[in-house]
């Protein structure tokens, strides 16, 4: 069985590693350096969090070219030809899952209650339902509170997520790394809009932009996030991971 196949996914075995013939780097590898800078950059940026601004400092080409790799991602998820798709599926996920949640990690001091009082991300806010259903605003860290709760809830689910050599994905599987894939976009958007300028003073733009480019690289390549949710984030994506077919996404919510 595979579970890591492109991650440092914590007790997940490593069976499978993808390597660019022409850099000679693997995904494994990549990730893992990313991994490493981001634990070891959670040194505080000088002042406090500014106040929202209006515009988009992440579209600016000084920040957008930078990158801790330049090469196609899209051989980093493409699926080998000898592997499963929900082994597949279920590696890439826990891989962003726990990569998404150490970004967010260096800068969760300055996501407060106070300074984001709600989830926000461009022009939206968004709100979290309940196992019931219900609908709540509440603030940005809450929020990612309950999301990363519930990601590594599913990701170390065996009967969802299952590491056992024979043991069957749930029918409900795609479904449920859709989930996890939405509420993950979520997270990485807010990074942007909200907490972009402590990124930059802690010098992690590079690693933030990778990250997301290789995410929307991923979830393109096997539908799994709707073009409403995403395309609040087309101008950014447009131009880390420009899609193949020059198409614009759709623009409703």
């Amino acid at each position: 069985m595979i579970r890591d196949s492109c991650s440092f996914s914590g007790d997940k075995k490593v069976m499978h590693s993808q390597r660019n013939p022409k850099t000679g780097l693997s995904c494994k590898m990549v990730l893992q350096a990313v991994g490493k800078v981001l634990r070891k950059s959670k040194t505080k940026p000088n002042g406090k969090k500014p106040p929202a601004e209006e515009k988009k400092q992440y579209l600016e080409p000084e920040f957008t070219k930078v990158r801790v790799v330049d090469f196609d991602l899209k051989e980093l998820v493409v699926l080998p030809r000898e592997i499963d798709l929900n082994e597949w599926l279920a590696s890439n996920t826990t891989t962003f899952f726990n990569l998404i949640n150490l970004q967010y990690s260096t800068i969760s001091e300055f996501c407060t209650g106070e300074t984001c009082q709600a989830m926000t991300a461009c022009n939206t806010i968004y709100y979290w339902y309940d196992e019931k259903g219900k609908k709540t605003k509440c603030t940005a860290p809450q929020y990612v509170d309950f999301v990363m709760s519930l990601c590594q809830k599913l990701v170390t689910d065996e009967e969802i997520f299952p590491t056992k050599y024979g043991k069957e994905f749930p029918n409900s599987f795609e479904s449920l790394v859709k989930k996890i894939c939405r509420y993950l976009f979520h997270v990485l958007a807010h990074l942007y809009w909200a907490h972009f300028k402590e990124t930059v003073a802690l010098d992690l733009q590079g690693h933030l932009n990778t990250l997301y480019a290789h995410f929307i690289v991923f979830v393109r390549e096997f539908n799994l996030v709707d073009p409403k949710e995403t395309c609040i984030m087309d101008d950014l994506s447009e131009i880390l991971s420009p899609s193949p077919s020059s198409q614009n996404h759709v623009t409703e919510r």
